[in-house]
């Protein structure tokens, strides 16, 4: 029984071990093609002997390694096929770098791969008819490399791809037709057949640009009918206020000669004779002048009672030379 446990216990390490062994020296031979420098990936070391304990920029799902991420380090090397042994691979991502070469073939032997993001370099040569072989590929992005050729018609085939960017590249011909039924994709900026002499567009964005610029009209529309009622409104409230302010009139007293002994019925109007305000305003002194507009200055003063008033000396244009005093009462 001793015997069978320690079997199955060095059966473990050594499938344990094999495994490291095989995705560690496919990654080292991929760090080498990429011409990674001292300071790029310096833990991708053999040394290590399983790549999941301690590597960077790698993921894994126990000692598999699923994801490899490494955009925008700077590499100027190429593609290593040697990858392609690492069959639980699910993601890919060398996008933004200078890797130059063509897509290795091998990569078609990664049948777990969900996502291929190689755009963004300068990869040269046709795509390769192998990549048909990802029927998991949701994501294949190859976008602003130097790819010549036309489009594999394998790559319609493909049944979970949703994402497809192959634009500024250097494709042409036709487009297999499957690949305009992908949710998004973008062939523009190549010689392909589609855009304004083709029934397709380039580009999956651009087929709902009107039905787009529609809704960004009316999400606009709203907010602009809106500030213009609420302008309209306030010019209305200004000069409704406006008005209201002109016809006021306050508690407005009125000198009135001392011969003319009739009521007047200008609501609370009270005679002051012309005395009574010089006294008040001694005699209109400059020195009790607290404000002067375009009809005439006020004076500040105060009535025999002690009440404070302020004193309005303006001119009558309709009948040059008559003097009228308004006597306003302050608080």
């Amino acid at each position: 029984m001793a015997k069978l446990y320690l079997t199955a216990l060095v059966l473990v390490c050594f499938h344990y071990f094999a495994v490291s062994d095989f995705q560690g020296d496919a990654l080292y031979a991929f760090k080498k093609a990429l011409n990674a420098t001292s300071s790029q990936l310096g833990d991708w070391n053999l040394n290590h002997v399983n790549p999941c304990s301690s590597w960077s920029n790698i993921m894994c799902n126990g000692n598999n390694v699923t994801a490899i991420t490494l955009p925008t380090m700077g590499f100027t090397g190429t593609l290593s096929p040697e990858i392609a042994v690492i069959k639980s691979l699910s993601t890919l991502n060398l996008e933004g770098n200078y890797i130059t070469g063509g897509i290795p073939a091998e990569f078609g032997n990664l049948t777990n791969l969900v996502t291929l993001d190689l755009g963004n370099n300068s990869l040269i040569d046709q795509i390769p008819s192998s990549l048909g072989n990802l029927k998991n590929l949701r994501f294949l992005t190859l976008s602003q490399n130097h790819l010549t050729g036309s489009i594999p018609e394998t790559l319609s085939t493909l049944p979970s791809l949703i994402n497809l960017f192959l634009d500024s590249n250097n494709l042409s011909g036709q487009i297999p037709e499957q690949l305009f039924q992908v949710s998004k994709f973008n062939f523009s900026g190549n010689k392909l057949d589609c855009g304004n002499n083709s029934r397709w567009s380039c580009d999956s964005d651009s087929t709902n640009s009107g039905a787009s610029n529609k809704s960004k009209v009316g999400l606009l529309a709203g907010p602009i009918s809106g500030l213009m009622v609420t302008l309209l409104l306030v010019g209305l409230l200004l000069l409704l206020c406006k008005h209201r302010y002109k016809g006021y009139k306050g508690e407005v007293f009125e000198d009135v000669p001392g011969e003319i002994d009739r009521k007047i019925a200008f609501g609370q109007l009270k005679r002051f004779a012309w005395r009574e305000l010089q006294l008040a305003t001694e005699n209109f002194s400059e020195e009790n002048v607290i404000g002067q507009g375009g009809f005439g200055k006020v004076y500040k003063g105060v009535l025999a009672d002690g009440t404070k008033v302020a004193v309005k000396q303006s001119t009558n244009y309709e009948r040059l030379g008559e003097m009228l005093l308004f006597c306003v009462k302050l608080r």
